[in-house]
């Protein structure tokens, strides 16, 4: 019953990303009495996790990434802030409303969205954008029910998508995984694994062919598993610029209600720009609202 409820709850402001803008975003919120949807990794971002010495951070003289890491958790913690582990497929304006759908096939409603995602997503392939929803998806769970009894192909970007093409393989006809990371798959017999280099997707009215540097793989359904989307793919109809979502001072983007921050908004790539954009977005949020 409770799973039930938290599903219908509409949030004041969805944010998506745990990075310094996500972060910052939700803290000003919180602070504004605002009912807040923070979605993202636990582990905040690898990008912060990895950083060896930070210097330009007020207040925090020559601190890692680690430190930042925990000091941020432990800043979201003490304002109560939980976070939601879910990845977002897509969010779509419904009037005043605005729906988010996840990879573990939830659905959620918020008033305002905050994109907050960073710039991990990665150039899309070859015919990738063409035949999305002809073949090609990003989500596995989600789209899994039309592909049952066919044959499927799923890049994956780290291990975490093993999962993904463990649950295809109890429906699929055939799946083979492509691994796009270092490790080697603890993955189900029943899954075929090719270490190879995706260049491009073929088809005619759907897609049918994905091509790699070395081999073919023909399919039904081709499934592309990211740690995170584009923006041009996660919200249809945003103005962006290059890999960037084109936003004003008060981080509006062209949709009213959906602003964006961090590094998803273009250069400097800086945690103090990011977390300063952060608590713009939310202001004018608040505004909004």
């Amino acid at each position: 019953m409770e799973k039930v409820m938290e599903e219908k709850m509409i949030y004041d402001a969805a944010i998506i990303g745990t990075g310094p803008a996500g972060i910052s975003a939700a803290i000003t919120l919180k602070i504004r009495n605002k009912n807040v949807l923070l979605l993202g990794s636990r582990n905040l971002s690898s990008k912060i996790e990895k950083a060896h010495l930070i210097q330009n951070y007020p207040g925090l003289p020559s601190v890692t990434g680690k430190e930042l890491q925990k000091n941020f958790l432990k800043h979201l913690e003490f304002m109560g802030i939980e976070i939601t582990e879910d990845q977002i497929t897509g969010c779509y304006p419904m009037g005043n409303r605005i729906s988010l759908l996840s990879k573990s096939n939830r659905e959620y409603t918020a008033k305002t969205l905050i994109v907050a995602t960073g710039v991990n997503f990665g150039k899309p392939y070859e015919g990738e954008e063409e035949f999305l929803g002809r073949g090609v998806s990003y989500c596995a769970t989600c789209d899994a029910p039309l592909y049952r009894g066919k044959s499927c192909v799923i890049i994956g970007q780290t291990a975490a998508e093993e999962k993904e093409a463990e649950f295809m393989a109890e429906l699929c006809s055939k799946v083979t995984y492509v691994p796009l990371y270092k490790e080697d798959p603890k993955i189900s017999e029943k899954v075929e694994v090719l270490k190879d280099v995706p260049v491009r997707i073929e088809g005619d009215m759907k897609a049918r062919k994905l091509v790699l540097k070395n081999a073919e793989i023909e399919g039904d359904g081709f499934f592309i598993l990211r740690e995170s989307i584009s923006p041009k793919q996660l919200v249809p109809g945003l103005k962006i610029e290059g890999s960037h979502i084109l936003v004003d001072r008060n981080m509006e983007t062209n949709i009213p209600g959906i602003f964006a921050c961090g590094d998803v908004t273009g250069l400097p790539y800086q945690y103090i720009k990011a977390a300063g954009e952060g608590n713009v977005a939310a202001l004018s949020a608040v505004k909004y609202l």
